[in-house]
């Protein structure tokens, strides 16, 4: 597996020592050539489509996530249970992951984020889940990084930025795609969004702007 760079590593590299305006600039213009690279790549790829497929033919869905992943895990989990039951973030407080590992079933799916540096909470539950007979989906940033040869389907996103944290452009595109998809393919998504809708109204969770 390569070394990747820490943030402090990559902003010795590309931060210090330079202007506000030309740093935003240089981001900006990555950026720009990061997102067209991720468009083409979703396009002409179907790590997603099979990911989709899998998360929407599992009976329970346990979103994984450490660190600055646990985030990108939080949001497809926000957004898959919008259309679909059965999705759980393991998130070490209302979820555990020991909770997950003792009581895995034929048919249940772990979603694992893993964007670099590569947490070890992440890996050695996602490794435990294999190990005992379930089934993972990768969502992760390198060919070579952890957990690539356990898993079933992966998706691999570009995250390389003139910054010193990796962007997460690529991902969050990828995870809306991954969400999209999978909640289009669900035979129940439409009536669950509609009584999702009906139950936010009946209890007033949201502020109407005008």
């Amino acid at each position: 597996m390569s070394t990747l760079p820490s943030p402090a590593d990559r902003f010795e590299r590309n931060v210090q020592r330079r202007s506000a305006h030309v740093l935003k600039h240089r981001v900006l213009d990555q950026q720009r050539t990061a997102f067209d690279k991720a468009l083409s790549w979703a396009a002409e790829h179907d790590a997603i489509e099979q990911a989709a497929a899998r998360i929407v033919s599992a009976r329970r869905r346990y979103l994984l996530g450490n660190g600055k992943s646990l985030a990108y895990a939080s949001l497809l989990a926000a957004d898959l249970s919008a259309g679909l039951s059965g999705v759980h973030l393991v998130d070490g407080a209302t979820v555990r992951p020991l909770d997950v590992l003792g009581d895995i079933r034929q048919g249940d799916l772990l979603v694992a984020v893993a964007m670099s540096r590569y947490r070890r909470e992440t890996v050695s539950v996602a490794e435990a889940y294999v190990a005992h007979g379930g089934e993972l989906v990768l969502i992760t940033d390198a060919e070579d990084a952890p957990l690539t040869d356990r898993a079933s389907t992966r998706v691999v996103i570009g995250t390389d930025t003139a910054s010193y944290a990796s962007s997460p452009t690529s991902v969050v595109l990828a995870l809306h795609l991954l969400a999209t998809l999978t909640i289009a393919s669900s035979k129940g998504a439409g009536r669950r969004l509609h009584d999702r809708d009906a139950l936010a109204a009946e209890l007033d969770l949201y502020v109407d702007p005008t």
